[in-house]
């Protein structure tokens, strides 16, 4: 937002400098970018924020000045002296869609000359960036800049029957903008239209055929307020960013529809000449209610630590244009906070302002955030952890524990990863393309990033990326964080905690610079059920599965005890790990985070310490290649052999003197008897009937 200082200087009679007022007005969150010296004045580019629609206007960032520099605002007066008639005999105005448009304005002007602007006119536009066009068009953008409120003049002449409709769009019709650009039309789109034809996009930009010109003698002005989620959506829609969108669709004042529309009538009587109509017509059937906000000046201190005098806080409220009013709260006693207690009622121009903090940080910004204390605010609440934050906090731990390192990534990604990885299960039941199964942004942050996440994996790749490129070879990285997908057309998009892991390189320990063993499938699927562990949850079950993202032979699906589908581990596959250019195992791990919190938790049992030793027996089994060391476990778990303790994976290998379809696997077996020692001959005929068991089960052989 641009802002001429001699401008503000007629508004207020500031006598600080321009530099000044840079540092004063950045110091109550008006931040200046630049102050450019131009033709003897200094226009101040002034970053509004986006809840501030009343400071994108002269009259707006005056109204801070004054409460700065405790001086009074010089708002101009206007009247009109060149009146005669009725608007109504004129024309007529109608809303069919008052949802979208709550109050509508118009006021004839006649016997206007349209020509170039005088020179004062042109120069003050000139200085804020805008282009002189004529007259009449120049008078609305002035107002529009002097006093915030966006107003539009028509060819009374070139609306069809003199009349105005304001009303949603029908479905096939254009309009030609005043851009001469040929816009397509949606009935979610509001527009002005006269008796026939739409000539205006309501909010946002008028229409070419009844534009303002030098045959114009009778011009319409329009005033009005209009729902700025409408006019939003049509703006993003139509991809249109004007000056007048800019402030509808961050709420302008609806109260000031008349006042501004004065104001710029006046300005055109006394420039272009002719006769205005003594009244306009001003549809407003449900007129907003005014806002009241209740204020403690006892908060002030306790919610900011700043120290600001009653009379100050008063002084500062009511030059920000809130009035107050008697409260309605019960009288209650000296010293404490509700003490004093008042009710405001909030100006018209301020839709930022709804709540008592509200009021407290106007306070603050005047009295200065700069003298704002560092200290944590009393409180004598107790907190808790709710269940499901002790099970994160619980996993975190042993991740970190497992040499695991936290990442946090965006949750928009790039849309070249649609049909990359699998999705969690049940995440989506969509299946006919990726605009339809993953949420797409219409307005983005960042223009290659348009989808939100179905999946925490592109990010963790993208940071594994970024370490190799940096020398980091060693990576252990999890996240845990929310993915999307749209699971049923036409409803909101689903939303699922979801952890990732992702593994490489070297499992570095504790007090070791180097790695003592590379990451493996095995090593990533330890650390997975160990946090899983932590958090008295599952146990998990693996089973060998195709996943789209995963090689071939070295993936899993993952599920809880009770069959329900969790996710997937395994080893990156080539084809997506040779646009990431890496040249070593990549091992991948992603379980649906939301429904194995809601799973049923393991109880906690215990038990006394075993008084006896333990037996172990080791076998070496040779087996086909697709029975897995998991049902091994199965099967001896399922013998109920006496005095089974239980079973370890030792090793496995595949290679010489070992057939193609065979590979050999040994695993430890202990037993232990509960009031005795076991002798070796008892040992003996429970391994042999384990064994015996597992060569007929696994059609296996000794080795």
């Amino acid at each position: 937002m641009l802002i001429s200082y001699n401008w503000l200087r007629e508004l207020t009679g500031t006598v600080l400098t321009p530099l000044e007022l840079r540092e004063r007005l950045t110091m109550v969150g008006l931040a200046i970018d630049a102050i450019d010296e131009l033709e003897g004045d200094s226009i101040l580019d002034v970053e509004v924020p986006s809840n501030r629609p009343d400071c994108l206007s002269h009259i707006g960032i005056a109204r801070e000045v004054s409460v700065i520099e405790k001086s009074k605002l010089q708002i101009p007066t206007s009247k009109v002296t060149k009146t005669e008639g009725r608007a109504a005999d004129h024309a007529q105005v109608e809303i069919h869609a008052p949802d979208l448009c709550p109050r509508y304005a118009a006021r004839i002007v006649r016997g206007v000359k349209i020509a170039p602007s005088p020179d004062w006119l042109v120069k003050r536009l000139a200085e804020i960036g805008q282009r002189a066009i004529n007259n009449v068009a120049d008078i609305t953008n002035y107002v529009l800049h002097e006093l915030g409120q966006p107003l539009h003049a028509f060819d009374l002449a070139r609306l069809t029957d003199h009349q105005i409709v304001v009303r949603r769009a029908r479905a096939g019709e254009k309009l030609q903008t005043l851009d001469d650009v040929e816009r397509k039309l949606d009935p979610d789109v509001l527009v002005i239209a006269d008796a026939t034809r739409p000539v205006a996009l309501a909010g946002i930009m008028g229409g070419l055929e009844s534009e303002i010109s030098q045959t114009t003698t009778d011009v319409l002005v329009e005033s009005a307020y209009f729902n700025p989620d409408s006019v939003r959506g049509t703006a993003r829609k139509l991809g249109m960013d004007t000056e007048a969108s800019r402030r509808f669709e961050r709420g302008a004042d609806c109260a000031n529809v008349l006042q501004a529309q004065t104001r710029c009538v006046e300005l055109i009587c006394e420039i272009a000449g002719g006769v205005a109509t003594d009244d306009a017509i001003d549809i407003y059937p449900q007129p907003l209610p005014a806002r009241s906000v209740e204020f403690r000046p006892a908060r002030v201190e306790s919610l900011t630590s700043l120290r600001v005098e009653p009379g100050e806080m008063q002084r500062i409220l009511a030059a920000l244009g809130f009035v107050e009013t008697p409260s309605a709260s019960p009288t209650v006693r000296e010293g404490s906070q509700a003490a004093g207690a008042s009710t405001f009622v909030v100006p018209s121009w301020r839709s930022d302002v709804g709540l008592e903090e509200d009021l407290i940080e106007e306070i603050a910004r005047h009295a200065g955030f700069d003298k704002i204390d560092s200290e944590l605010p009393p409180s004598n609440m107790a907190g808790e952890y709710q269940p499901v934050e002790i099970k994160r906090r619980d996993l975190r731990r042993a991740l970190r524990s497992l040499g695991f390192d936290e990442a946090i990534n965006f949750s928009f990604i790039d849309n070249a990863h649609d049909e990359q990885f699998a999705l969690l299960p049940g995440l989506t039941t969509v299946s006919e393309s990726a605009a339809e199964r993953l949420v797409t942004l219409q307005n983005p942050i960042l223009d290659e990033a348009t989808r939100m996440r179905p999946t925490l994996l592109p990010g963790l790749l993208q940071a594994v990326r970024h370490n190799l490129n940096y020398g980091t070879r060693d990576i252990s990285l999890f996240e845990l964080g929310r993915v999307f997908a749209t699971f049923k057309q036409g409803e909101l998009p689903v939303e699922r905690e979801a952890l990732a892991l992702v593994a490489t390189g070297g499992a570095l320990t504790e007090g070791r610079v180097q790695a003592e063993r590379e990451f493996d499938f095995f090593q990533l699927k330890g650390a997975l059920e160990a946090a899983v562990d932590a958090m008295g949850l599952g146990p998990l079950t693996f089973s060998s599965a195709a996943i789209a993202h995963l090689r071939p032979g070295q993936s899993a699906a993952i599920f809880l005890d009770d069959e329900t589908p969790l996710g997937s581990i395994g080893r990156l596959s080539e084809s997506l790990a040779q646009p990431y250019k890496f040249r070593q195992p990549v091992y991948l791990a992603e379980i649906d985070l939301s429904s194995l919190l809601e799973s049923r938790g393991r109880p906690l049992q215990y038990a006394p310490l075993p008084r006896y030793p333990a037996v172990v027996r080791d076998v070496t089994l040779l087996v086909g290649r697709d029975v897995t060391f998991a049902e091994l476990k199965q099967a001896i778990a399922a013998a109920e052999i006496a005095d089974y303790a239980g079973v370890v994976l030792v090793g496995v290998y595949e290679g010489s003197n070992i057939p193609e379809a065979k590979r050999s696997v040994t695993f430890r077996v202990e037993y232990r008897a509960p009031e005795r020692t076991l002798r070796d001959e008892e040992v003996e005929e429970r391994q042999r009937k384990l064994i015996d068991l597992l060569l007929r089960k696994f059609a296996a052989e000794l080795h």
